[in-house]
């Protein structure tokens, strides 16, 4: 029995994320498992949350979702800590999304105009 091995990127680093975003990529072909951690560690905003798909590419250039139709809400309200897997992917990884103020009328600004934003630290957990 051989024993698994396992990693865990740093994806984003105190990044404060407004509107639409993608992260970094991170090359995960030789994983067969996966897993997302978004740590929130501010937010401004009367209401700002993320909308994040998991995407994948054969390359680290061209893109799309890894289940489409399945969005991941990080609501800071519900802690600071939001974890989900990602299963079936192929050799890259990447989050895209937006954030949103859904008390604004559902744009992603407050009632200053000011832009809704998430201050936050991803992770990728992976294991062979």
């Amino acid at each position: 029995m051989t024993m698994r091995q396992s990693f865990t990127a740093v994806i984003e680093r105190n990044a404060t994320l407004t509107g639409e975003f993608a992260t970094e990529p991170y090359e995960a072909a030789w994983a067969r498992e996966a897993r997302w951690f978004v740590r929130v560690l501010d937010s401004a905003g009367r209401a700002p949350r993320m909308l994040v798909r998991t995407q994948i590419s054969p390359d680290g250039l061209h893109w799309c979702d890894l289940d489409a139709g399945t969005e991941q809400s990080v609501d800071p309200a519900d802690g600071p800590l939001h974890s989900w897997p990602a299963e079936g992917f192929g050799g890259w990884l990447r989050l895209h999304g937006t954030v949103v103020d859904e008390t604004a009328a559902g744009t992603s600004e407050d009632r200053d105009g000011a832009p809704a934003s998430v201050k936050v630290l991803i992770y990728l957990a992976l294991k062979s």
